[in-house]
């Protein structure tokens, strides 16, 4: 079976007949073969065949929850006025905390009533925004290489048009301001602390990103769910910092890598009133809210930031892995990947050259798990991501087998 047919809708029985099937929707025929599915497919089948599989592909937090979070997660969830329906908006407190913590961070003032809403992560309100304000047809602007739910889950499903913004090499993967200039875009997602490159930008371009949408009358859905792990003194900063944001901009944010929540699907859009007002009216008729006990712990977590830094637990595990992405980034370097060390993510973006899938498939025959750049778009293709987020001796194991196969890099 190609990689194309495991997608198709067809059923089968038990002896392999072919059942009636049921043809998908235009928008969902667009959606290219998922690779990271090609990815796991090919992982199960080498650890079946025996193979020990060191996994560098995937950026799901290894590091546990700081243990305040657990406690209150079992705290609340004992309460039983936690488990009836909660607010699309989210509930109050939630929305107080968020508020409260967008000024602690970054010092912008915010309004909890108007100016914030819950997710159930980030990639909702990718989604969201897109089907709020993009009518069928019009522009949004993807950054190529770039996360997959921009394309997929911002664009294609609901039935916009994608216009790929390169992110080169020799531009420090940082947005080209003409290209969106020129665009006649409805939205523009941007990134940064950038997954899959590592790529950071500093507040002199998200003034340059700000005019230009103000100028072009483009939304601007800033992801920023790497805002906390940084290394080395960098601090990311906010696109609401900058004079004239709130006209145009909605932020996301995440607890998946900040506190290590990933499994329990809670983030926050913050932002322009209306816009956040969009993401609400669609929310409010795609799901009932998240788990109040939920948002109450995460309320607490929000709460623990002093003078703008996180508390004990997190500093922990933010400077876990900067001792991991520095020796990757380094060790990487000297077997002959082009490499630099990250200021920001869990994820070291590594040249390559020629097919990155094909170089992955390799890297799985000596037992090491990457994903190929190609999955993050067609200029990703000659990358690959290594991601940290396994504990140092993996690492260390994974480098060792590299350093075997120096020849494929040539």
């Amino acid at each position: 079976m190609d990689l194309q047919s495991r997608f198709s809708p067809e059923l089968y029985s038990r002896k392999g007949e072919i059942r009636m099937g049921f043809e998908f929707s235009e928008r969902v025929k667009q959606i290219p073969p998922y690779i990271f599915f090609e990815i796991e497919k090919i992982l199960e089948e080498k650890k079946r065949a025996g193979v020990d599989i060191i996994s560098l592909s995937i950026g799901d937090p290894d590091l546990p929850a700081p243990r305040f979070i657990l406690e209150a997660l079992a705290k609340e969830a004992a309460k039983p006025e936690n488990h009836g329906y909660s607010n699309s908006r989210g509930e109050r407190e939630f929305r107080e905390a968020v508020a409260w913590w967008m000024k602690e961070r970054f010092g912008v003032t915010v309004d909890p009533e108007r100016e914030i809403t819950a997710l159930i992560g980030s990639k909702e309100g990718i989604s969201h925004l897109t089907r709020a304000f993009v009518n069928p047809g019009e522009k949004v602007i993807i950054p190529d290489p770039g996360y997959p739910a921009y394309l997929n889950g911002g664009a294609l499903l609901n039935d916009a048009q994608p216009l790929f913004m390169p992110l080169e090499r020799e531009n420090h993967f940082l947005p080209d301001v003409d290209f969106i200039a020129s665009s006649k875009a409805r939205i523009l997602y941007v990134n940064y602390p950038n997954n899959p490159t590592g790529a950071v930008a500093d507040k002199w371009i998200l003034r340059e990103l700000v005019e230009v949408a103000r100028d072009n009358k483009i939304i601007i859905c800033y992801d920023n769910a790497y805002s906390e792990i940084t290394y080395q003194g960098y601090k990311a900063p906010s696109i609401l910092e900058v004079e004239g944001a709130m006209e145009t901009a909605v932020e996301l944010h995440s607890f998946s890598k900040t506190f290590s929540m990933a499994g329990d699907r809670i983030g926050f859009a913050v932002g322009n009133n209306s816009l956040i007002e969009g993401i609400v009216k669609v929310k409010s008729q795609m799901d009932s809210g998240q788990p109040k006990y939920i948002q109450h712990a995460a309320a607490q977590a929000l709460r623990t930031y002093r003078n703008g830094e996180p508390p004990e637990e997190v500093r922990n595990n933010i400077a876990t892995y900067w001792e991991r992405v520095k020796f990757l980034a380094k060790s990487l370097g000297e077997i002959g990947f082009e490499c630099e060390v990250p200021k920001a993510t869990y994820y070291v973006w590594a040249y390559c050259g020629g097919n990155s899938m094909e170089t992955a498939r390799k890297l799985l025959d000596i037992g090491v798990a990457v994903t190929p750049g190609i999955g993050f778009g067609k200029h990703g293709e000659g990358f690959l991501r290594f991601s940290a987020t396994r504990p140092i001796n993996d690492i260390m194991e994974a480098c060792n087998r590299l350093a075997k196969l120096r020849n494929i890099l040539h």
